[in-house]
């Protein structure tokens, strides 16, 4: 375990002093989700360069193939990338499983929690102060539109947004309280519409859905 999280920081470490580098480059990883509810196309971004290579280092081993959506909430989220809930029983609780590793936080006020962006899944602030993220599990955002009051109100609370991310809440919608307390690192570029299908499906009281939604593959695209 420990060794294995060092060679991650490492490699945290080495994809970091490129980071520069890699912001120049013009061609985006394209990662593509294949679930039973439809296909979602995901541009990962080279400014959180920890947490993109440690995705694409996953989807290259398929690790990901045969997972679920293990929490859906709609107007909210959807989250998988938990290990145990491969051929997971009905009823299972799940959510706590993982790589055995943990990633640094990449927190950059460029890339927040509009509808469609990818981020990792963490456990709360209490037992994990420097907000460092699950080596495999990740959610996308759903949302909801907000008015501009609901941004001021916010803003009250000390959040910041750009322009470009208030006219993304007010028109697409997302969840903006969860700026800057969990890493972006990604977004769907094609298939929005399949966010809104996995969140409407019928849940259990773990906000698990009823009937499976699993994600049948991943893999890189140009």
């Amino acid at each position: 375990m420990k060794l294995l999280t060092n060679i991650v920081l490492t490699l945290c470490l080495i994809a970091t002093s490129y980071n520069s580098y890699a912001q120049k480059k013009t061609h985006e990883t394209m990662i593509l989700i294949e679930t039973t509810e439809g296909n979602m196309k995901i541009k990962l971004y080279d400014g959180t360069p920890c947490h993109r290579d440690n995705f694409i280092k996953l989807v290259k081993e398929h690790y990901y193939d045969g997972l679920l959506f293990h929490r859906v909430i709609d107007g909210f989220m959807i989250q998988g990338g938990d290990p145990e809930s491969k051929n997971a029983p009905a009823g299972q609780r799940l959510g706590s499983g993982g790589p055995g590793y943990t990633i640094p936080a990449e927190l950059l006020p460029q890339y927040y929690h509009k509808k469609g962006a990818l981020a990792a899944a963490r456990t709360g602030d209490q037992g994990n102060p420097m907000r460092r993220s699950s080596g495999s599990q990740f959610y996308i955002v759903q949302g909801t539109v907000l008015t501009d009051g609901q941004l001021k109100q916010l803003e009250n609370y000390g959040f910041e947004f750009s322009q470009e991310a208030k006219l993304d809440y007010e028109t697409i919608g997302g969840t903006p309280s969860l700026d800057a307390q969990y890493t972006v690192f990604g977004e769907v570029v094609e298939g929005l519409e399949v966010i809104d299908k996995i969140a409407k499906v019928e849940k259990d009281r773990s906000d698990r859905p009823v009937k499976d939604v699993v994600i049948i593959k991943a893999s890189i695209v140009d």
